[in-house]
């Protein structure tokens, strides 16, 4: 089993002044000699009063949590394992032990931390709260699994399982991608209870909710279109047949009520019906082809992890031979 050596700490920063000093000290007395401060450019003492703390601190080339996390685990991250939280004091570093036992343990490459497990008050507004329930019974609908809260910032997870991530998202959508993507690549994801704690008074928050609330909403409809392109062409489709069958309906009751055609609006509510059945029929094919493609990504990515065991399995084969060679050499001397 792996320990805490193994285990890298990274916490994406901007203008976390106020907070920053106890989150990494807090890490460091839990026993984690690896803690990484990745800051987008703070303008307060963010960095200066981290490195003092004991953290290894780093500036990201870019902005954005996305862009942070991208960079860190391919940059500066050495370890197997990441802990990954936020550096406002919302997320405790007691509960660490319970995101990484099922990477340690080899029961999951991905950790989710679910916030409403034991949400204290005021530590979400109602508008977030109500924007988070939303976006998550969104993706049980769209992606076809329940991950409890894929918008949580506390996460863990191995640097093996992020590699295999097609991520992008500059902001606070990373959230989002990293869980579409645990369902798109097969990433055993287990999700565990964490205590979610408000932001101090003095540390000012960096989301903005209505904003970034659209943008986390509107990435998740658009990984639908590889993910689950059924339900992203079929919404289209069905919206494009329910305006033609509505001007269809219109056109043909202005016919037989007031003998009235209307040639123009029957044209255009044919080829909406018409340009929506395509769409459905696309994205059942769709649908097929993604079927078929995952399985047989599942497949290769087994057949490659099986090949690196055995690799790894006659490495230390190799190794006790060698070292059993040596002892029986030394034992006849």
């Amino acid at each position: 089993m792996a320990d805490r050596d193994d285990v890298c700490v990274l916490l994406p920063t901007y203008n976390e002044a106020e907070t920053i000093e106890s989150v990494v000290t807090g890490f460091r007395e839990a026993g984690f000699e690896t803690v990484l401060v990745v800051d987008g450019g703070s303008a307060d003492d963010t960095r200066e009063i981290a490195e003092r703390a004991g953290a290894r601190v780093v500036q990201q080339s870019g902005t954005g949590k996305g862009q942070a996390i991208r960079e860190a685990v391919r940059r500066w991250v050495d370890q197997p394992y990441v802990l990954m939280a936020d550096g406002d004091e919302t997320y405790r570093s007691e509960e660490a032990d319970r995101m990484l036992d099922p990477l340690l343990y080899g029961d999951a490459e991905h950790v989710i931390g679910d916030r409403f497990a034991n949400m204290l008050p005021g530590a979400m507004t109602r508008l977030n709260m109500v924007g988070n329930r939303f976006i998550n019974r969104a993706f049980a609908v769209i992606h076809g699994r329940d991950l409890g809260d894929i918008l949580s910032g506390y996460r863990a997870f191995t640097t093996d399982s992020f590699e295999r991530m097609s991520l992008t998202a500059d902001g606070f959508g990373i959230e989002t991608e990293m869980a579409v993507e645990c369902v798109k690549h097969n990433i055993r994801t287990d999700v565990v209870p964490i205590t979610y704690e408000p932001r101090p008074d003095e540390s000012d928050t960096n989301l903005h909710p209505l904003r970034d609330g659209a943008t986390i909403i509107l990435t998740l409809y658009q990984m639908a279109k590889t993910n689950n392109p059924l339900f992203y062409f079929g919404s289209v489709g069905l919206g494009s047949i329910g305006m033609g069958a509505v001007l269809a309906a219109y056109v043909a009751y202005d016919w037989v009520v007031n003998s009235i055609s209307h040639e123009v609006i029957a044209m255009v509510g044919g080829v909406a019906i018409l340009l929506g059945l395509q769409l459905l029929m696309f994205g059942v094919l769709s649908d097929m082809i993604v079927a078929v493609n995952r399985e047989q990504t599942r497949q290769l990515e087994d057949i490659a992890r099986k090949l690196t065991d055995d690799d790894r399995s006659d490495r230390r084969s190799r190794a006790t031979e060698t070292e059993a060679t040596v002892t029986s050499g030394e034992s006849e001397d």
